[in-house]
């Protein structure tokens, strides 16, 4: 029988927010929808995580809403509380909260499952967001499977919330795997014990000259698992 002891907790994958409607009136200032909504997230990251160390912590969902504007004057609007309102903010943010999950989450999770892992979700957003992400790409996690850095009060990548999590399994017979898309989420959650897994659809570039090596590389949710579960297999066979 498969040890129950074995764990794979993915940081929930999104991608920024960019709509059609927006698209038109961000390239007549030659902003590309793609890289604002990449500036828009990261700064947002950046600003919650700085939040989180001064002690303040703030919600990521409150922070980048706070910082639209910014992020559209230092894209290059001259005036951003004139070319763009609050509802358009609001109906950006609202479709954030639409994402799908990337392409193969559910062969993924089955392929773990199968391989005798639970799966987790720890998320910088609020639970009802991400769980919603999941099961319209109709994929479920039983509530007590999420760990959302809201309820902790702390933001990634404090070590405090990655050893949050590794607290809730068993340390005998432990086998523990961190799975994101950001290599400075992977790398931290390596450092306090886990194993990392990192899925290049979004960086696309590992940066190992500051980030270091990972267990497990791959272009895809269904390759990561099958590498995972292969990367296990080929340790219990050299023991």
């Amino acid at each position: 029988m498969a040890s129950s002891n074995k764990h794979v907790v993915f940081d929930v994958p999104s991608t920024p927010p960019s709509s059609p409607a927006s698209a038109p009136r961000l390239r007549a200032h030659a902003i590309g929808p793609r890289i604002f909504g990449y500036a828009w997230m990261e700064a947002g990251e950046k600003e919650y995580t700085y939040l989180s160390m001064s002690g303040r912590y703030v919600p990521y969902s409150a922070v980048s809403r706070a910082l639209f504007y910014r992020t559209l004057w230092q894209a290059g609007v001259a005036d951003p509380r004139a070319f763009a309102t609050d509802d358009d903010r609001d109906f950006l943010l609202a479709a954030y909260r639409q994402l799908r999950t990337r392409p193969g989450v559910d062969r993924c999770f089955r392929t773990l499952r199968d391989a005798g892992y639970t799966v987790w979700a720890l998320t910088s957003g609020d639970v009802a967001r991400v769980s919603g992400y999941l099961r319209d790409g109709g994929v479920e996690l039983p509530p007590e499977n999420f760990v959302s850095c809201d309820s902790i009060g702390v933001g990634k990548p404090a070590p405090a919330v990655y050893e949050h999590v590794l607290k809730k399994f068993p340390a005998e017979g432990l086998d523990a795997w961190f799975a994101a898309g950001h290599m400075w989420d992977a790398s931290a959650a390596r450092q306090t014990g886990f194993k990392g897994a990192w899925i290049s659809s979004w960086e696309k570039d590992m940066c190992s000259e500051i980030f270091g090596d990972m267990d497990v590389v791959a272009d895809s949710l269904p390759e990561m698992a099958d590498r995972i579960v292969a990367f296990e297999e080929q340790l219990a066979g050299e023991e």
